[in-house]
């Protein structure tokens, strides 16, 4: 079986399983020892690496780094090409086919251009998800295309302009929809219940108090966790510098890990 065809089969079975968003290739073999039935790279967590803000990873960046991830794990990776690198839908179906040639098992396709503070006009984006729909269904393996309707997060459209596209998105060949934050646990419902493909959610944020049950009991079929847990890990290098440099304190250095345990987690076969 493909890593293309274990990726499907996952959004085939229900209950939510974790895509869990590494960034580098510690962090995607701690997750994948630890059970992790899949990775996802993050367009934001990346930018991090390299000292960037999100938004400014080039294809080629983005495309490395995910050859990475994949070289480093036994399963399957989906890649975050934010907008498919390209405003156009030749230039999105080109990366399409890019990301496969790494080895990825899918992509996530936004609808909202480098810059992220507008988003594509309804005819562009769809036309996008339909040319890169097109270029996954052309290759020789299985791979799973997921479209997001970013413009909710950003506050650019409401529910319903962000179910219009993701219902217009299953219908040029998207295999996911994920509208990442939507206002309420109500709306995410309401996204699962008026669409026909497996959906995604975001655990970010407010979603980051609700349980596993809780999203697979309205129907959720995958959780990604973006940048969440890469700012988690930000989180602690903030705190325990700002003890160290504003109060000579060095007590938060005494909660990390065992070395040995990290060591058995990164040769884990």
């Amino acid at each position: 079986m493909s890593m293309g065809q274990q990726f499907r089969a996952l959004h085939d079975k229900g209950g939510a399983f974790i895509l869990a968003n590494a960034w580098d290739i510690g962090s995607a073999r701690m997750l994948a020892a630890m059970g992790a039935e899949a990775i996802a790279t993050s367009s934001a967590a990346h930018a991090f690496t390299l000292g960037q803000p999100d938004g400014t990873v080039t294809r080629d960046q983005a495309l490395a780094h995910a050859a990475e991830i994949v070289a480093a794990v036994n399963v399957p990776v989906q890649g975050d090409f934010e907008n498919g690198n390209s405003d156009t839908p030749e230039g999105t179906a080109e990366t399409v086919r890019m990301a496969a040639q790494v080895g990825l098992a899918g992509i996530c396709i936004e609808d909202v251009p480098f810059g992220g503070d507008t988003v594509y006009g309804f005819d562009l984006a769809v036309a996008k998800i339909r040319a890169a729909a097109a270029a996954a269904r052309a290759l020789p393996h299985d791979f799973i295309l997921t479209a997001r309707a970013d413009g909710i997060m950003i506050g650019a459209y409401d529910i319903t302009e962000a179910l219009r596209r993701l219902q217009a998105f299953a219908a040029a060949g998207a295999d996911c929809l994920y509208a990442p934050l939507p206002a309420t646990m109500d709306d995410l419902a309401r996204i699962v219940a008026e669409t026909d493909k497996p959906v995604n959610a975001l655990v970010a944020g407010p979603y980051a108090t609700q349980s596993r049950a809780d999203f697979a009991a309205i129907g959720v079929t995958r959780l990604s966790l973006g940048s969440s847990l890469a700012r988690a890990t930000h989180r602690t290098i903030h705190d325990a510098a700002k003890a160290m440099f504003d109060a000579g304190d060095f007590n938060p250095l005494g909660n990390g890990m065992n070395g040995s345990i990290v060591d058995a987690l990164l040769t884990k076969e």
